[in-house]
C-alpha cells in the first residue's frame, strides 16, 4: 500500500502479506482506509498478552522508572523490526493527511505514547536516575523523535535494520540521560 505504487499492486503486495485473495481481503474491508482504521484502532490483547495501553499504564504506574521507561522504549522502537510495518507507519501518516479520523486515532496514541514517556522522566529526574536539569517534555520530543527514526529509517533506507539499532537506541539514551553512569548492557533488556 504503498504511495508510489498503484491500487492494484499495493492490493496485491497486501494479500500476499496477509496469505489471502483480494476477494477475501475485500470481502471484509471495503477500501484502503478501512484497513488502516482496523489496524491502527486494534488494542485488543492477543494470547494472554497485555495492550499496549495496558503496558503503557504498567509503566507509568512502575516502581522503577527508568527500567519502565527502557521498557517503554522497547515497546515503542520493537515492531519497527517487522518487515512491513515501517512502511505501514508511513503510508498510515500519509493517509491521515486525508483522514481525519485517522489522524485522530493516531494522535490518541501518540499522545498516550508521549505522556507515559514524560510522566516516566518526570519520576527519573525525581529519584535521580537521570539528569535533573532536563526538561521532561521536551526531553520526551526527542525520546519519541529517536524511536520514529527507526520506523523512518526502515521504510527509507533497505539496508537499515532496526533490530540490530535498538542497543544503539537505548545507548544513545543512557548517554543523554544519564551521562555520568555506568554504560548500558547491549542486547535486548530481559
Amino acid at each position: 500500500m504503498l504511495h508510489d505504487e498503484s491500487d492494484h499492486q499495493a492490493r496485491h503486495r497486501t494479500c500476499k502479506a496477509a496469505g489471502m485473495s483480494a476477494g477475501n481481503l475485500f470481502h471484509y474491508f471495503r477500501s484502503k482506509r478501512a484497513i488502516f482504521h482496523a489496524v491502527f484502532a486494534d488494542d485488543e490483547p492477543e494470547d494472554g498478552v497485555a495492550t499496549k495501553s495496558e503496558r503503557l499504564a504498567a509503566a507509568r504506574a512502575a516502581d522503577d522508572p527508568w527500567a519502565a521507561l527502557l521498557d517503554t522504549v522497547d515497546l515503542l522502537a520493537g515492531p519497527a523490526a517487522e518487515p512491513l510495518l515501517p512502511a505501514l507507519v508511513m503510508e498510515a501518516m500519509i493517509q491521515a493527511h486525508r483522514d481525519p479520523e485517522l489522524e485522530a486515532l493516531l494522535s490518541r496514541d501518540n499522545d498516550e505514547e508521549r505522556a507515559t514517556v514524560t510522566t516516566l522522566l518526570r519520576k527519573a529526574s525525581a529519584s535521580g536516575r537521570i539528569d535533573p536539569t532536563l526538561d521532561p517534555d521536551d526531553t520526551a520530543a526527542w525520546v519519541m523523535a529517536l524511536i520514529a527514526a527507526l520506523y523512518t529509517s526502515a521504510a527509507t533506507d533497505p539496508s537499515f535494520r532496526p533490530a540490530g539499532q535498538l542497543p544503539t537506541l537505548r545507548l544513545i539514551l543512557h548517554r543523554f540521560l544519564r551521562p555520568h553512569a555506568a554504560p548500558v548492557p547491549e542486547g535486548p533488556r530481559p
